[in-house]
Order: structure tokens, then sequence, then C-alpha cells
């Protein structure tokens, strides 16, 4: 692989190669979020919605969370829901709720009738603010662009919010199983192109997330969801580095593997190494519990050590939390893991 853009030689993207490091990267999911007093300034003054369609505030927040934390890379600020409103669903975040999607996808008669997204028309501000993020980070600091995966997404636009049992999803995807096919090609194809548009304006690896696809068996994960993962990770530039990331995934290590991926994310609810046992080929991304960032430097000190030795030196591997960081972790603890990652890894 090749990086996408000429750049001093970073730990991440080379850990990302499988290629050899000298201590291992991290960085940390929502690492730019409400725990951090800079981001909460921010948010004191603007809405969630208005912050991510505001790029030089988009870009203040990653860079700031980048900058305070130490970490390998910065994440592009902004939600994986925005690509949905330009496709035609209402989108809102109500306080205390999380996202809500108005007029929830039932009927299937609707799917056809979801537009088709220009990344640089409908999410030119997404777009600018990778732009002003590039040249804001330090030149050997990559930036990581995003997207939601078309399950995920699809899960969002049937419930129309979050969820606990998916039973409107997995309803819909029994029910109409030719809608909910044109559905996740639909997105798959827009995600495709978003992600390469956020290439093309500065970032230089990607992830999926699939966050809520560890609701599903395996077998309705081969027959619903793999043809269509398959089908963004196809359309993304060759050379540009990739993570794929779900929750609750531990039945589905080898499917989320065959879906692509350089990078395969593993969540703190299963052991690194058994993961990456199972991940042929593959580097692995994880998995330290969010919760342990609040219980102190001794105790991070061993999960980290612990997590670390389960990594084996073995390149291919970088630190993160097995979910994203939780509102109200004590930065002294985000900012903890990152320097005992490097600390104890460099030995």
């Amino acid at each position: 692989m090749v990086e996408c853009r000429a750049m001093p030689p970073s730990t991440f993207l080379r850990a990302l190669r499988r290629e050899p490091v000298p201590h291992t990267p991290i960085w940390i999911m929502r690492q730019a979020g409400r725990y951090l007093p800079e981001y909460r300034k921010v948010r004191d003054r603007v809405t969630f919605l208005e912050l991510c369609k505001t790029p030089e505030l988009a870009c203040q927040v990653t860079v700031e969370a980048q900058a305070a934390l130490g970490v390998d890379a910065a994440i592009l600020f902004a939600d994986i829901l925005l690509i949905l409103e330009p496709m035609g669903m209402g989108l809102t975040f109500e306080k205390g709720e999380g996202p809500v999607l108005a007029n929830p996808l039932r009927d299937a008669s609707r799917v056809d009738g979801f537009r088709n997204v220009d990344p640089r028309e409908h999410l030119g501000y997404v777009l600018d603010a990778v732009k002003l993020i590039r040249r804001a980070l330090p030149a050997d600091v990559p930036l990581i662009g995003f997207s939601g995966a078309p399950f995920t997404l699809a899960s969002y636009m049937i419930e129309g919010g979050s969820s606990k049992t998916f039973v409107e999803t997995k309803a819909f995807m029994y029910r109409e199983p030719a809608a909910w096919h044109r559905l996740c090609a639909k997105l798959a194809d827009n995600v495709g192109r978003y992600l390469v548009a956020q290439v093309e304006a500065g970032a230089q690896a990607l992830q999926l997330f699939d966050s809520w696809v560890g609701h599903l068996s395996p077998s309705d994960y081969r027959e619903y969801v793999l043809p269509h993962t398959q089908a963004v990770f196809r359309a993304l530039p060759p050379g540009v580095p990739t993570i794929h990331f779900g929750v609750g995934t531990s039945t589905l290590m080898e499917l989320m593997s065959e879906a692509g991926g350089d990078v395969i994310g593993v969540d703190y609810h299963q052991e690194l190494d058994q993961a990456w046992a199972r991940l042929p080929g593959k580097g692995v991304q994880g998995n330290l519990d969010p919760a342990a960032l609040f219980a102190g430097r001794g105790f991070i000190e061993q999960r980290v050590k612990r997590i670390l030795a389960q990594a084996g030196g073995r390149p291919g591997h970088v630190f993160n939390l097995g979910h994203g960081i939780l509102p109200g972790t004590p930065v002294d603890g985000a900012k903890a893991v990152v320097e005992l990652v490097h600390e104890l890894s460099a030995r």
C-alpha cells in the first residue's frame, strides 16, 4: 500500500499496513467529546448539528482533541447519520435521547424514493472540515475519515433512532428482503462515494462503523449484510488503509474480515489475542474497556499491559478502546492510557 498523500512517516499508518513500528499507535473513538473541557466550551455555544455543519468548529474540536491527548491520529469530527439527511431523512439530535430520524422507514415502497447523494454538493461542509483539519494538524499526524456501514445506517432509518432490540429493522429485513437489499445497495453506493470524497479532501485512512451489526447472527450477516459491506470496501481507493469496526461482534469476526478492511476492530467483549487468531492476514484495533479509564492510572496500566501482551509485539496492532469513550471520563484517565501505551510498547 502507499499513503494517499505525501507526509512524514506515520506510526499509525504503518501499523495499519502491518509494518514494524517503534511503539504501538493509539487513538480513541469519540476522542473529541464532552469529557474534554475544550469541547464543552464549543458545545456551550452551538448545537451538535451546528458543530458538525460548521467546518471551522469541526476542525477546532478535532485538532484540540488530538493535541490534548497526544494520540497518533485524529478522526474527523462528524456523525455517521449526516449522509441520511440529503437522502431524504429528517435528522435531529434531542438532548438526552440522541439522534431522531423523522418518519422512520416502515413501508417498502419508500425505498426507491431515497435520493443519491453528491458528497461535494450535499456534504460539502464535511469535506471543507477535512481540508481545514488536514492543514491544521501536524504534518506527521494522519486524519481518519469515516462513515456508517449500510446495516447500521439502515437500522437508524427503520428504527427512527437508537434501539436495544432492533426488532423493526429485523422485521423489515425478514419481511421485505428485496426492498432491504435495494436499500442497502443504495446506502453502499452513497457511502462508498462519500468516503472517496473524504480521501480526495485529505483523509489518510478510513474507518467503517457497523456499530449495531453485532445484533445479527452469522447466517443473517452473510445473507443480509456481507455483500453490501463488501461493495463499500470495493469502492474505496487502493492504497488507503481501512478499519472495519462493530460492537458485540465476537461471533462475526471471520465474516467481517471477509467483508473487508485491512484492520478489524475488536470490542472489549472478547480477548484481543483470541480475536486476532481468527483474522489471518489482518491487523487488529482495540480493545480496552472504556470504563477502565475511570479506575485510576494503576488499573489502566494493568489492563494496557495485558492487551499489549496479547498483541505480543506483532505488527498490525492499533491500540484503542473497545468502543467510544464514555461521557464523564476523567481527562487524566484518557491521557494516562495514551502515555502508557506509548511508554510500555516502546520497551
